[in-house]
């Protein structure tokens, strides 16, 4: 299991040692989606969800994750973010997110990049479940990274 930087010589979990690492600026992208009924986006879109403004609320709620990345995923360091932004885009089938998450470190950003898509999408779905409980979240990932040691990473397209 030498592959597995979180799982010891032992095979017990550990918190993986950034110390020796060299602090450079990493910038992490992530998205992910969730599909609706056209009329629960035509909703949304006419502010008409009771709970208020759905992509607003779901936009602080991904900010607000990306900095508890580390309260929520077991053994991921907590970092100091610069920046981290939320883009939402909804269309008459659903809403797109889109994360980018910086700092300047010694690991990388891509959990919490993550973590603010899973949580605004998770948001839109609790502001609009009245709208329509079919909602399904789905193809969340990370789409590049750069910085650190491994260099820059893009997904294919």
């Amino acid at each position: 299991m030498s592959g597995l930087t979180h799982l010891g010589p032992d095979g017990a979990a550990r918190m993986v040692d950034v110390g020796g690492k060299a602090v450079t600026a990493r910038e992490a992208v992530a998205t992910g989606r969730i599909a609706m009924s056209h009329d629960a986006a035509a909703a949304i879109r006419g502010g008409l969800a009771e709970k208020g403004d759905v992509l607003a609320v779901a936009r602080v709620a991904g900010i607000m994750a990306a900095k508890k990345t580390s309260d929520l995923i077991p053994l991921c360091h907590p970092l100091p973010l610069s920046s981290v932004s939320v883009d939402l885009t909804l269309d008459d089938e659903g809403v797109t997110a889109t994360a980018t998450a910086r700092t300047s470190g010694q690991t990388g950003v891509e959990m919490e990049a993550m973590t603010a898509v899973g949580v605004a999408l998770l948001t839109v779905y609790d502001m609009a479940k009245a709208l329509d409980r079919a909602m399904v979240i789905g193809q969340v990932r990370l789409l590049a990274k750069s910085g650190g040691k491994s260099g820059d990473w893009r997904a294919d397209p």
